[in-house]
């Protein structure tokens, strides 16, 4: 089985910085978007940053030109740095990747598209 394991989280004070990382261990098959989410207390889940294959990206409004999203596909990781912390920015960040995988089922080959979802880790931003 494929488990993301994510690292990076913590405190931090309003205007630092954290580098988020996540990679995928186990049996990875072909991993094509990879990002990040978050949730907060009372608040919908919400995309912070996608990456694809060929490192085309996509960020939240409230995130952009503060947050930059990376791959190594090598690794089968991807990272998130947030720069210019803002106390709105405190939340459970969940790293996220797509495959697509190929298993046999009654007597063929089948391919489907399966969801990775890491078990979040803390950020919190507070003076």
């Amino acid at each position: 089985q494929v488990q993301l394991v994510e690292s990076g989280g913590g405190l931090v004070q309003p205007g630092g910085s954290l580098r988020l990382s996540c990679t995928a261990t186990g049996n990875i098959h072909t991993i094509t978007d990879m990002g990040w989410y978050r949730q907060a207390p009372g608040k919908q889940r919400e995309l912070v940053a996608l990456i694809t294959t060929i490192d085309a990206t996509n960020y939240a409004d409230s995130v952009k030109g503060r947050f930059t999203i990376s791959r190594d596909n090598a690794k089968a990781a991807v990272y998130l740095q947030m720069n210019s912390l803002q106390p709105e920015d405190s939340a459970v960040y969940v790293c996220y990747a797509e495959a697509f995988d190929e298993y046999y089922n009654t007597g063929s080959y089948r391919t489907k598209r399966n969801d990775y979802w890491g078990q979040g880790t803390q950020v919190t931003v507070s003076a």
